[in-house]
């Protein structure tokens, strides 16, 4: 079995910058708050849940509360727009407040995709 070629960081974070965010259907909705802070609306499918929402009143949707930062990146997340143009205005909103700028935007995409909150678009 050929091994994969690893990229190098550089080539990685290159490609990376590249793709585009989407918003997964997971999402039922989400709200701007006049304060610019986003509120995810995650309904809480499957049989387990139904059955929890019945016995202990548990509510049907979640809401997920973003922070500052993670607000205004989920506002630019429009499907059109690359990583690279969401971390240029997020640099221009917040300055050097969000430096290392790649790794925290990495790392915000990384928990959101792990819930399956957002999808990728490879670039063509």
């Amino acid at each position: 079995m050929k091994k994969k070629k690893r990229l190098s960081r550089s080539e990685a974070l290159a490609l990376y910058k590249t793709y585009v965010p989407v918003i997964s259907e997971k999402i039922h909705h989400y709200h701007i708050a006049d304060n610019g802070d986003v509120t995810l609306f995650v309904e809480n499918k499957g049989i387990m849940n139904t059955i929890m929402q019945k016995i202990a009143a548990k509510p049907r949707f979640s809401q997920i509360h973003l922070d500052p930062i993670g607000s205004f990146i989920w506002t630019r997340m429009d499907g059109q727009t690359d990583v690279e143009a969401i971390a240029e205005a997020v640099e221009g909103a917040f300055g050097e407040k969000v430096h290392p700028l790649y790794e925290r935007l990495l790392k915000f995409f990384e928990i959101v995709e792990s819930y399956d909150f957002i999808t990728w678009k490879k670039p063509e």
